[in-house]
């Protein structure tokens, strides 16, 4: 049951003839046993005491495995459309902001998988690039599929429909949405390239070297009408992430193995079974790890939000008004759900895709490797005091970057945040090394085409 769900969560966003044609996909297909569930189960691990030939009968058992699956990867463009090539200009422009040291590459650097460039938990910016921003910089890649934001999303089931909440949109609270209303956001952020209105990024593109070009591409008179010339700004930058390969490459290991161009370790084996188990990592609930209708790869995102109940970072500088707090998709940015009380605290759940490449994590930054995030999703309700402080009381402060009357809406349902004070964690240790090692498979740049074989070192 609960893999029909997930089949069907990753039709998010298609029309209803997509629908049906997946939905017969998904019941010809059987997801009964994964290749990593059989390893995980059956193949003999080498402990810190294990012999050398039990750790090579591991290492054989994991070559003999395929996780092979049908992936349609998608074409790369001979060249970028006049509006694409555009869009790259600007997105690389810093003279478009107040300071003119700021661009959209500074805090979505390209070497980064389009995210932050150093472990600051918030972005420096503003007219004089001190200014601190109040969430971390999510990664730009992996958008292309997300669908337009929707209040309740309905699985359909054999059986029942499950309504699955919030989902889809821009932004980590889903406030924008399209690709091209979330590029012009930042610019009009104070604390970001920090513009006045969009009067005065048209005007500053309109010196810029490119200004002819843009003329070109959306017509001679397009300054002659502020709004929709800003409006174009971000229809080019959004023609750029879309078309561009360098946005969406599909290079991982993961996406090599898919195509059967690479083979897993066994622990990258048994940190993928762990994955997908829903009494242990249960990453795969919200992160989905199989191919969409079409055999569209994998995304490794559902699109949903989730009230984490992430400890409030003292980094950001906002935080020292013990009256602040981000409540994601009710404020303080996003006003139309201020009042739908039981989606405070419900921040947008990034793709796992270069997830390890990451040295900041969750909409606040609040850790810094991936260590610390798993131990903290395994260790959140069996041992609270490790990640909260304690009151003048001695009581913990459980969840305490959110107020009080919203700490129900943090997830305590589903693994491996259902545990109870005092039980054991879903993960140990050797465990969540394993996972860790799974999830560095989904970083790009193994191959040189999606899902090729292992590019050559020279």
């Amino acid at each position: 049951m609960q893999m029909i769900r997930d089949c069907f969560k990753a039709l998010r966003g298609l029309n209803v003839a997509a629908v049906v044609m997946f939905a017969v996909f998904a019941l010809a297909v059987s997801f009964a046993t994964t290749a990593a569930e059989a390893l995980a189960g059956n193949a003999p691990v080498a402990d810190k005491k294990g012999s050398a030939a039990t750790s090579k009968t591991a290492s054989k058992a994991a070559a003999n495995v395929s996780v092979q699956r049908w992936v349609r990867y998608p074409a790369t463009p001979a060249a970028l459309s006049p509006q694409a090539q555009l869009g790259k200009q600007i997105f690389f422009d810093a003279s478009l902001s107040a300071s003119g040291k700021m661009s959209c590459a500074s805090c979505h650097s390209p070497e980064h998988a389009y995210g932050p460039p150093n472990g600051l938990a918030v972005q420096l910016g503003g007219p004089d690039m001190h200014h601190p921003g109040t969430r971390s910089v999510p990664s730009l890649r992996y958008l292309s599929f997300t669908p337009l934001f929707s209040r309740h999303f309905y699985t359909p089931a054999s059986e029942d429909t499950e309504d699955e909440g919030p989902t889809g949109g821009f932004m980590r609270d889903g406030a924008a949405a399209s690709l091209h209303d979330q590029a012009s956001m930042p610019m009009l952020n104070p604390n970001e390239m920090a513009n006045r209105n969009a009067a005065d990024v048209v005007a500053k593109l309109q010196h810029s070297a490119y200004a002819d070009t843009f003329r070109k591409v959306f017509g001679a008179q397009v300054f002659s009408q502020t709004d929709k010339a800003f409006a174009h700004i971000g229809e080019a930058l959004e023609a750029f992430q879309t078309e561009d390969v360098s946005f969406h490459p599909y290079t991982s290991k993961f996406d090599a193995a898919m195509s059967g161009n690479a083979d897993f370790t066994a622990q990258e084996l048994r940190g993928y079974a762990l994955f997908n188990n829903p009494d242990k990592g249960n990453c795969a609930k919200c992160h989905l790890d199989m191919p969409g209708p079409g055999g569209r790869p994998a995304q490794f995102a559902d699109f949903s939000y989730i009230a984490l109940g992430v400890p409030r970072n003292p980094e950001i500088p906002a935080n020292r008004d013990p009256k602040y707090f981000d409540l994601g998709l009710c404020g303080p940015y996003r006003l139309d759900l201020k009042m739908e009380t039981g989606f405070c605290g419900m921040f947008k759940s990034p793709t796992l895709r270069n997830v390890a490449t990451r040295s900041v994590f969750f909409h606040n930054g609040r850790f810094h490797n991936l260590e610390d995030v798993m131990r903290f999703y395994v260790e959140r309700d069996t041992n609270p005091g490790k990640w909260y402080p304690k009151l003048a009381n001695g009581k913990v402060d459980k969840f305490d970057d959110l107020p009080a009357r919203y700490r129900e809406n943090v997830d305590l349902a589903d693994a491996p945040m259902d545990r109870k004070l005092g039980g054991k964690p879903a993960l140990n240790e050797a465990e969540i090394r394993d996972v860790i090692a799974f999830l560095k498979t989904l970083s790009d740049g193994y191959s040189v085409t999606a899902g090729g074989l292992k590019a050559q070192v020279r």
